[in-house]
């Protein structure tokens, strides 16, 4: 039976050993110690580019999570970063230069700046970018009776969307899915490759910004670059860093979210056979169940600006937060059978897969068009479309991500 402390939630190879979150433990957390300090073992302090040098608090209950993401005067983003690991002075200044790393009134300031094209009308003018790329990725594996999901399905339409939006030209996207895929996932790798691609992308965001602001047009990258602040514009260190998180961002999750529905689709042949009914009708639905039964980033952290009691656990000021996304997920008091994966559940657009309060994603209704799009196009013109094997799951602290996916279908 597993008890408080036997898995270090530092170890970044923990969910390759669980097959994905370890939801076992946060269950008996939720249980016997739903706040509880998880102190770092080796495994936690593996040699990575990136570094942690003490422990956290785990919340792991959905209303304490909640309560934690709205009151960003207390549990704060801005003290140290969004991010679990310990980012040293230079680092910590990066992160505080998005929106990440932003308390309120600054997080709102800059929210405002890029909220107008994560709006459903907005969303709406990319829809046909969106059929068109998911049309293409079917098309371009449809006679082939079996592929990578993760790399020959699920990264391509996130990927081209994203790029649409931010203005990247065609000709470098694989360069900028490349460096931003190695961003995203420090663990396993050398700190050159890690640091030398974030630099890239963001100075690939800063060059951008500038040919934008000789020509300005009505991409994403744009707006930011000719944004007026009473008089001020962004920085380059604030454009560049905008510009990392949006490229990891904008498609890193809809494809982890993508390859988890698949995933489960798969696992429960009859889940599947009720969507293939009625795809209109039940896939919206499904793909929030998708989002909450396996949400594609598994945590942020929060920094104590008070010392703070919760369910009698006197935290101090300075300590780190983990916001357990997973375990909200599956908590009992919200979500009846949370291990079930059910694509009729009345509730399951109560996930927090997005976050919650100050910091909820901007871009959820433009991953969900995609996801809806894509699914579409798959299960129409695939629909016998299965998992074969083990899915490969990634080492990583931050995403719930499948690296490597079989799937068999007949061939068109």
């Amino acid at each position: 039976m597993l008890k408080p402390g036997d898995l270090d939630l530092a170890d970044p190879n923990v969910q390759v050993r669980c097959s994905g979150p370890p939801n076992e433990y946060f269950a008996m957390l939720r249980r016997e110690a739903p706040i509880y300090f998880n102190e770092l073992t080796d495994a936690g302090r593996s040699e990575t580019p990136v570094v942690l040098d003490k422990g956290f608090w785990i919340l792991t209950k959905y209303a304490d999570i909640v309560a934690a993401s709205k009151d960003s005067a207390v549990f704060s983003s801005h003290l140290g970063s969004a991010i679990l690991w310990d980012p040293d002075a230079d680092g910590l200044a990066t992160q505080r230069a998005g929106m990440m790393g932003m308390d309120r009134p600054d997080h709102t300031r800059y929210r405002k700046l890029v909220s107008g094209g994560f709006t459903p009308r907005g969303v709406a003018t990319l829809e046909p970018v969106i059929r068109a790329a998911a049309v293409d990725t079917v098309d371009a594996i449809a006679k082939k009776g079996g592929c990578d999901f993760v790399s020959e399905l699920a990264w391509n339409l996130p990927l081209t969307v994203m790029c649409e939006f931010m203005g990247i030209p065609h000709e470098d996207r694989d360069l900028i899915f490349e460096l931003s895929t190695t961003a995203a996932t420090p663990e396993g790798r050398d700190r050159e490759s890690f640091q030398g691609s974030l630099l890239q992308l963001m100075a690939y965001g800063v060059k951008r910004a500038q040919e934008k602001r000789v020509a300005p047009d009505d991409t994403l990258i744009s707006k930011y670059a000719n944004a007026d602040f009473g008089g001020e514009t962004m920085t380059d260190a604030e454009i560049g860093t905008f510009f990392v998180t949006l490229s990891i961002a904008g498609h890193e999750t809809t494809r982890n979210t993508s390859n988890h529905l698949m995933r489960l689709l798969s696992e429960n042949p009859e889940q599947k056979e009720l969507l293939l009914s009625d795809i209109d009708r039940y896939l919206p639905n499904a793909i929030e169940e998708a989002l909450r039964h396996s949400p594609p980033v598994m945590q942020f952290r929060r920094t104590l600006s008070v010392d703070c009691e919760m369910r009698g656990q006197k935290m101090r000021q300075g300590d780190k937060i983990y916001l357990s996304y997973c375990s909200a997920n599956r908590d009992e008091e919200v979500f009846a059978e949370p291990d079930r994966f059910d694509i009729t559940r009345e509730n399951a657009k109560d996930h927090l897969a997005f976050g919650s309060g100050t910091h909820f994603c901007m871009g959820a209704q433009l991953a969900r068009t995609q996801l809806r799009i894509l699914f579409s196009e798959i299960l129409r013109r695939l629909p016998e479309i299965k998992v074969v094997g083990r899915p490969k799951y990634l080492s990583s602290l931050w995403f719930n991500a499948i690296q490597e996916m079989e799937v068999e279908y007949a061939p068109r």
